[in-house]
């Protein structure tokens, strides 16, 4: 029995930390400059499979404020997403490259990216997760009404309040699986 649009379930994934490796610097992570920095964490595509077998949408919502900052350019950002959603089974990426100054409704922790994921994909946010790494997408997915999933990669830096707390992205999707 296929699942209505109406009442599709999502895992929303944050990008860096979650699908492929941060690099972290003094506690604190970055994203990958380059495709050549992309280390994507064994087991991923193997977690993802297990979530398309029951039927999730799987977006992808992340912050890239390097672009605003004029560290990274918009086509390398984009360089990195299409390389990784050739290597993973995801449907589709939803980028804010605001910074915080800019005060717009993407930029996690504000749940704009998950918002317009729903709406786009007719996702029911009451019965979605969202996975993260950091404070910010916990807070984002929260807001949106998703159940909230932080993989805690030690980072000196806030720590969130989420429903679950896990190591690794295969644990995550252990623990939706096990959720009636």
């Amino acid at each position: 029995m296929s699942i209505s649009r109406q009442q599709r379930q999502a895992v929303f994934l944050d990008r860096d930390g979650v699908l492929n490796e941060a690099i972290v610097r003094d506690g604190k992570p970055y994203p990958p400059v380059t495709v050549a920095q992309i280390q994507i964490p064994q087991g991923t595509a193997t977690a993802l499979l297990r979530l398309k077998e029951h039927e999730f949408v799987l977006p992808v919502v992340t912050n890239q404020p390097d672009v605003a900052r004029g560290t990274q350019v918009r086509e390398k950002v984009e360089e990195i997403d299409r390389y990784l959603q050739n290597q993973l089974p995801l449907d589709e990426f939803f980028v804010c490259y605001h910074d915080d100054v800019d005060n717009c409704s993407c930029r996690k922790p504000r749940p704009g990216l998950v918002l317009r994921a729903a709406e786009q994909y007719g996702i029911d946010l009451s019965r979605s997760f969202l996975v993260g790494d950091r404070w910010r997408d916990i807070e984002a997915g929260a807001s949106a009404g998703c159940t909230t999933i932080w993989i805690d990669r030690g980072y000196a830096e806030k720590s969130p309040t989420p429903d679950a707390r896990v190591r690794s992205l295969q644990e995550a999707v252990d623990w939706i699986l096990k959720k009636p």
